[in-house]
């Protein structure tokens, strides 16, 4: 693989370095089951990218709820806090991936629509949440990963210029958002993705399918 003169590595978290999706899929049928209602089976596509707050937005008018959308972002938190923190993994070789970029000089972030609360102790628990120089969180913009302001975000704390940066994503929405932000884009393999793999490898720049095996080191 090409050598990147690329200084910056932005990640985004759930899907691409943690193997954590089947979690929120089983919060997500936990929270319509309480309710006496099925989840239509689009709701985890239209989801897809938004920040925390906007998910619990969209779930109350979809739902037409009488919780706020912070009550409702709260029962998220509390059914999977302890999964968090006591079980959930990085994906095979995700580790080892990050510590050869930051031995090779590269600086890490994090962008994700996930919470610190949530993410900080399960990335100290798997031994890499010091490997990260920064953190940009989709609530902090008010925009979904499709606009691309939170891997700017992440660009600017890293202080380096969008074009200086490879984002690695397991979303389409946030390929997307990357690109047209000037990053160089990387796909990153997660079953839930499987359908959209050849929609994600074509916007992007590169793709990782397995990070034990891959030869991408930007």
């Amino acid at each position: 693989m090409e050598q990147r003169s690329i200084k910056g590595a932005i990640f985004d978290l759930d899907g691409t370095l943690l193997d954590s999706l089947g979690v929120w899929g089983d919060v997500d049928r936990r929270f319509f089951e309480r309710r006496g209602l099925k989840m239509p089976s689009d709701y985890q596509t239209d989801i897809k990218g938004l920040s925390f707050m906007d998910t619990a937005r969209y779930t109350k008018r979809l739902l037409g709820l009488t919780e706020s959308p912070e009550e409702i972002a709260m029962e998220w938190q509390r059914d999977v806090a302890e999964e968090y923190a006591l079980s959930v993994p990085l994906k095979p070789g995700a580790g080892e991936y990050l510590r050869r970029l930051a031995d090779r000089g590269i600086k890490l972030a994090l962008a994700t629509t996930n919470r610190e609360e949530l993410f900080a102790p399960c990335l100290k628990r798997n031994g890499v949440y010091d490997l990260f120089s920064a953190f940009a969180i989709t609530d902090e913009t008010g925009e979904s990963k499709s606009t691309g302001k939170v891997y700017r975000l992440a660009a600017e704390r890293l202080g380096l210029d969008c074009g200086d940066c490879a984002v690695f994503e397991d979303i389409l929405s946030g390929i997307n958002g990357a690109k047209s932000a000037g990053f160089v884009a990387v796909c990153v393999y997660d079953p839930v993705n499987n359908d959209e793999w050849d929609a994600l490898r074509a916007a992007s720049d590169f793709e990782i399918r397995s990070f034990k095996r891959t030869r991408l080191w930007i």
